[in-house]
C-alpha cells in the first residue's frame, strides 16, 4: 500500500535550505533517513518544498480561476515536504514516518486512494 507523509513545521524556525550555513551538516540525518528508505524498498518520491511564500494559489469559484500570492490556507505550520513511500500497512507506514530525524514537526500520514501511474 502507499502512503503520502505530509511533513508540517512553523517557517519561523530558519529552516534550512539549500546553500545556507549548516545546510550539509543539517541534511547528514535526512541523508541516512532518505537511504533507510530506499535500502528498504520503501521510497517511491518525495521532496523538500520553498517556503510557504513562494506558492502561487488557483482559487477555483463556479469555473473561473483566481490566481493568489501566498499559500492555500494561512496557518502557524506550512506545508514543508512530503515523501511517498510503500509500506505493508498503517503500522509499518507510522514506523517509517516516527523515524523521520525531526525536533518539532508534524507528520500526517496518509493512504493514497488512487494513483494512475501505480502498478
Amino acid at each position: 500500500m502507499e502512503y503520502l507523509l505530509l511533513l508540517g513545521e512553523v517557517e519561523s524556525r530558519n529552516v534550512m535550505m539549500p546553500g545556507t550555513p549548516g545546510f550539509e551538516e543539517y541534511m547528514a540525518d535526512w541523508t541516512a533517513y532518505n537511504q533507510k528508505l530506499i535500502d528498504g524498498g520503501h521510497w517511491i518520491g518525495g521532496g523538500r518544498l520553498q517556503p510557504a511564500g513562494s506558492a502561487t494559489t488557483i482559487r477555483r469559484e463556479s469555473g473561473k480561476d483566481t490566481l493568489v500570492d501566498g499559500p492555500f490556507a494561512e496557518t502557524k505550520e506550512q506545508l514543508g515536504g512530503y515523501y511517498l513511500i510503500s509500506a505493508a500497512d498503517l503500522d509499518e507506514a507510522l514506523e517509517l514516518a516516527a523515524g523521520m530525524p525531526f525536533i518539532d514537526a508534524v507528520i500526517e500520514v496518509r493512504p493514497i486512494a488512487f494513483r494512475p501511474d501505480a502498478q
